[in-house]
């Protein structure tokens, strides 16, 4: 193996055997849900390729390798990464949203739609508001189902919130937060001074991170 993955499926198993690996945002939850630093086994090309087929895009380059090199999920940034069942026979291809466009503009979009949302005051007719409300509604149910258009759910962060892999457009290959749950669309993922990160940058990071906490415990602040 050689590439931006090398070794990488070793290091993530290895941080178990570190005395404070519990200590890892995610790893050890309550009823065995932690992710545990383990992750499953790789795929191979043709099952990729049937991924791939059944989400009915070609996956970003990095996310990919991964799939063949490290793991079709499991330990990871949050609470892990789900896994990316390999398509059935019965299963119809590209039947999802992966391959519409990921309009992140949607999400400015959307704020503009509900800052236009009718409001009694300016109604005479109640008909006439009660009109009007539901094809605003029906409108802002459209604009908020779609901000995840384009996108591949990577993993949960917990009250809601989830990572996403932008899969089509001009932004695929970059990470964005599903923060819908607080009313803040959909944005994307920082890293440093970083405006946009990919794959790699992010699942690297965190495996950084979880090396050293997993050896050192988390930081503990120290009196002055």
């Amino acid at each position: 193996m050689d590439g931006v993955w090398a070794g990488a499926r070793e290091r993530v198993l290895a941080v178990r055997e570190r005395p404070h690996w519990r200590e890892v945002f995610g790893a050890d939850w309550p009823g065995g849900h932690g992710h545990g630093f383990r992750l499953e086994p790789v795929l191979t090309e043709p099952e990729v390729r049937a991924v791939e087929q059944g989400l009915g895009v070609e996956l970003p380059g990095e996310y990919r390798d991964f799939l063949l090199q490290v793991g079709a999920g499991g330990a990871g940034p949050d609470y892990g990464l789900f896994r990316h069942r390999v398509t059935g026979p019965d299963d119809e291809p590209g039947s999802g949203a992966c391959a519409l466009p990921f309009r992140p503009e949607a999400t400015d979009e959307l704020d503009g739609h509900e800052g236009a949302e009718p409001r009694p005051d300016d109604y005479a007719d109640d008909e006439a508001l009660r009109r009007d409300h539901a094809a605003w509604q029906a409108r802002h149910d459209t604009l908020h189902a779609s901000l995840t258009d384009g996108t591949l759910c990577l993993s949960h962060q917990g009250c809601g919130y989830y990572t996403l892999l932008a899969v089509t457009g001009p932004e695929r290959g970059t990470l964005w937060d599903d923060v819908r749950a607080v009313g803040e669309g959909v944005q994307p993922v920082t890293l440093q001074d970083k405006p946009r990160v990919t794959f790699a940058q992010w699942y690297l990071s965190w495996l950084e991170h979880a090396e050293r906490t997993a050896a050192e415990g988390r930081p503990r602040f120290r009196a002055s």
